[in-house]
């Protein structure tokens, strides 16, 4: 199978979501919508469809004659992208991209103190970075994005094509069935990296584009996990099955547990589909086989992200499978209390 599209490609090359900076009225999402719906289960700032949301217009009120100011809580706007590139910011995300030999960063927007704090010296930056004030960052990101003091521009990562994928089979694979909510998948990412997950599969179109606030969610992880794009999920699974993987979909209906679907020998793939509707009917049925988390009666579903890690875990653990080891601890930091400041 060709490769479908490159890692992280935006869909046009015009800045999208909402941005104090050469906003204006009418702005549209990288789907072309001004808005986007949400997945069930989803507070109403999430913009599920991976596009910009609404960008504010000073000028007009909103219905009921009121004028309510801009919209406060942009933190789930999928991405910001520009000229074909997409902006990454917080400390970590925005640091791993730096560190990373891979990408191609035309601009960085760096505070006095995100340069110590990221390992750079203010005096002494990249030709490509300009030294800005806090504020300063702020009117240049969309609103609500928490940058920390870094803030980059960048070329998508070129993406992993399925059938170089399916070829890696000591690490297992993710599939995303239209999970479209930014942070979800961020952290999906941040799993993924974390329980030895290869790469996560989704499709061309319904989901988001890796930057801004998946990248922040991610904290990192979208450098290390491998991202491939597919025109058609069910024909990625057959393309998986066909060369001897297992593909588990989630769902919550399914006989199975999570646990005894894992046992084997075979590569594992897990399919995971937006929280309400699920996975699929098609999908489900180009499966291996479904399983579902055991979970006591009263709670219908887990947050997308959540289901990931625990069959991540599972799947890093079955067959008695050496763990990794214990992490040293980390001495505490007296101006965070210990506590990252990734989630802010």
């Amino acid at each position: 199978m060709t490769k479908d599209r490159p890692r992280n490609r935006p869909g046009n090359g015009r800045k999208s979501g909402p941005f104090r900076d050469g906003g204006g009225p009418g702005g549209r999402g990288r789907d072309g919508a001004g808005g986007g719906s949400r997945e069930p289960g989803e507070s109403s700032t999430a913009n599920s469809e991976g596009g910009g949301g609404k960008s504010w217009d000073k000028n007009r009120r909103p219905q009921g004659g009121r004028n309510n100011g801009p919209r406060q809580f942009e933190r789930r706007d999928a991405s910001f992208e520009e000229h074909g590139e997409v902006w990454i910011w917080g400390l970590h995300a925005a640091g791993a991209v730096l560190a990373n030999p891979k990408r191609r960063v035309s601009k960085a927007y760096v505070s006095p103190n995100g340069a110590i704090r990221a390992g750079l010296d203010p005096k002494a930056l990249p030709k490509f970075a300009e030294l800005l004030e806090p504020r300063d960052i702020d009117t240049r990101l969309p609103p609500g994005a928490v940058h920390q003091g870094l803030a980059v521009r960048c070329k998508p990562l070129d993406g992993l094509d399925i059938s170089d994928a399916v070829m890696r089979a000591e690490q297992p694979i993710v599939i995303l069935d239209q999970v479209t909510d930014p942070q979800n998948v961020g952290a999906i990412f941040r799993s993924a990296a974390a329980f030895g997950v290869g790469a996560i599969v989704m499709q061309t179109r319904n989901a988001p584009v890796a930057g801004g606030a998946l990248a922040k969610a991610a904290v990192g992880a979208i450098e290390v996990v491998d991202e491939v794009r597919v025109v058609n999920i069910s024909r990625a699974i057959d393309e998986l099955r066909d060369a001897g993987w297992k593909v588990i979909g989630l769902a919550g209906e399914a006989e199975l547990t999570l646990d005894q679907a894992v046992k084997g020998p075979e590569p594992v793939a897990i399919v995971l589909g937006a929280e309400g509707p699920g996975i699929r009917h098609q999908v489900g049925k180009a499966c291996t086989m479904l399983a579902r988390i055991p979970m006591w009666p009263g709670m219908e579903s887990l947050n997308v992200s959540n289901a990931a890690a625990i069959a991540f875990y599972e799947v890093m653990r079955r067959n008695g499978a050496k763990l990794p080891p214990a992490k040293a601890a980390r001495p505490v930091d007296a101006d965070d209390g210990g506590f990252e400041d990734e989630a802010d």
